[in-house]
């Protein structure tokens, strides 16, 4: 038990309190009794738990002040519906009061400890004093405690060692960062994870039999994950793991049980949309989506329990375009061969994404930015979130607008239409153009006279050192500044910007 890490006894049914010894597990990790009948106060004992980062009692009767020392879990600190709970560091719980400390025969609550004295509150009316010493009641007490502690115990080994022989062959669960997991299992026959959804009762798009726009059950289960791969490959969603967050949704990376290292998207399941034809038709366009320049999506996957939904992608190792912008001289400054690559490799996902093949319609992206741009080990772009829109509310997708908005991608005509086109993305690309030829993340109206004129001296990155093609930085200004006209109609489409940019001058 002392090297026991992971113990998930969620919606087993469980009565109790929680033992305060668990916080003798020296190596335990993660801890899920969520969705029992749990009662009384979180121990401070199980608080100070040296390795956990995972603490999950939701769905309980648990009651009393919460444990300042869980503040330090954040978000791995799960405790919603126990309405007895207070704290004024954990929203969104009320603050303490004296009754708080009390339990309902007015006596202080105390965590429990390892042997209890177990005595009955009752009457000569309803039981009769023994004519034995208080010893030994104690004595009786403390053996009960300690045979129903050791019951509690056999039960929860037992159960957690059948989910283990269940999972045979996950991850060992180490102290290193992410990179250092070692895959113990060969990944499934067709190499691909995901789909398991959750769904609330009536709602059941993987029904057998049913077909998702000509795309069969066998093909959509080519992407099927389920929850306990997801937690294992981002230990349990580990703060160190994490790579991003919004509004809306985090990113963390993660090994899955091949070894491949991804980027597991969740999304708070109430941005998703939530009529089914209308979700499930967005999940068959991203399923279809394959494009050397778009970020692969390798499965997907739905949790009720959780209240997400996770997109899961290849990681790409060198970030985002934005770590790229602004750099100072000496920092790792983009070459100008590598600008124009990415350039060009921008444009042709875009145009894959515009154009209409077999089982994937002509689609808009709706939100390239830099921070969507990402890099491979060879610093090809990829664009992330591609179809991303399709599962998101129209309030979720409008309020991620704002940072777009700020950044300048915003196409001016969507001010009055509220509608994006294919146009609104050939705008966005064209600021791209802008800030990759400039290295700045604002390009000033000075710097678009600039442009206007060829004035390289007044948009060229200075951090090149004048190491570029005048001919082809000209191209490029050009593409920039007719994909950002004000008029829609006056913008070139995206294959006239790929025919363009494959006419080489250098």
């Amino acid at each position: 038990m002392k090297k026991l890490s992971v113990l998930s006894l969620q919606s087993n049914n469980l009565s109790g309190a929680l033992p305060a010894s668990l916080g003798d597990l020296s190596e335990l990790r993660r801890l899920d009794l969520s969705f029992n009948r749990l009662f009384g106060s979180i121990p401070t004992r199980l608080a100070d738990a040296p390795m956990l980062n995972v603490l999950d009692v939701r769905n309980n009767t648990l009651s009393g002040s919460v444990p300042l020392a869980l503040k330090r879990l954040a978000g791995g600190f799960q405790y919603g519906n126990n309405l007895g709970l207070c704290g004024v560091e954990f929203a969104p719980l009320r603050a303490c009061s004296a009754l708080d400390q009390l339990n309902p025969n007015g006596v202080a609550t105390k965590a429990i400890p390892e042997t209890a004295d177990l005595k009955l509150n009752c009457s000569d009316a309803r039981c009769s004093r023994s004519s034995k010493t208080p010893q030994a009641s104690i004595i009786v007490g403390v053996v009960v405690a300690i045979v129903g502690l050791s019951v509690i115990g056999f039960l929860a080994v037992s159960h957690f060692l059948n989910r283990a022989e269940k999972r045979s062959h996950k991850f060992d669960h180490s102290n290193g960062p992410i990179d250092q997991l070692k895959s113990k299992e060969a990944c499934r026959k067709n190499g691909s994870p995901l789909i398991n959804l959750e769904y609330p009762n009536g709602w059941d798009p993987l029904a057998e039999g049913r077909r998702f726009g000509g795309v069969s059950q066998e093909i959509m289960r080519s992407f099927r994950f389920n929850l306990e791969e997801i937690e294992s490959a981002t230990q349990y969603f580990a703060p160190r793991n994490l790579l991003g967050k919004s509004v809306f949704s985090a990113i963390h990376k993660g090994m899955l049980r091949d070894g491949t290292v991804v980027a597991i998207k969740s999304i708070i399941k109430s941005s998703c949309k939530s009529e089914e034809s209308e979700f499930l038709k967005g999940l068959n366009i991203l399923t279809s989506l394959r494009h050397e320049n778009l970020v692969r999506l390798r499965g997907f996957c739905c949790s009720k329990g959780r209240g997400e939904c996770f997109l899961i992608y290849d990681f790409v190792p060198n970030g985002n375009l934005l770590r790229y912008l602004d750099m100072k001289d000496g920092d790792h400054v983009l070459d100008w061969s590598t600008r124009a690559s990415i350039i060009n490799g921008i444009a042709k996902g875009i145009e894959y994404l515009h154009g209409s093949k077999l089982n994937k319609p002509a689609m808009v992206h709706q939100n390239i930015s830099v921070k969507n741009v990402l890099l491979d080990q060879r610093f090809k772009p990829l664009l992330s979130d591609s179809g991303l829109h399709q599962l998101l509310t129209k309030d979720t997708v409008f309020s991620s607008l704002k940072a777009s908005a700020a950044m300048g991608y915003l196409a001016p005509e969507y001010g009055t239409t509220g509608r994006f086109t294919q146009k609104s993305d050939i705008y966005a690309f064209g600021v791209l153009v802008f800030q990759i030829i400039s290295g700045k993340r604002k390009f000033a109206s000075a710097a678009r006279f600039a442009a206007e004129s060829c004035t390289f001296i007044d948009f060229i990155d200075p951090n090149l050192h004048g190491r570029f093609c005048e001919h082809e930085a000209a191209k490029f200004a050009k593409i920039a500044l007719m994909c950002t006209h004000e008029s829609p109609d006056q913008r070139p489409s995206v294959e006239d910007v790929v025919q363009e940019l494959g006419n080489p001058l250098c």
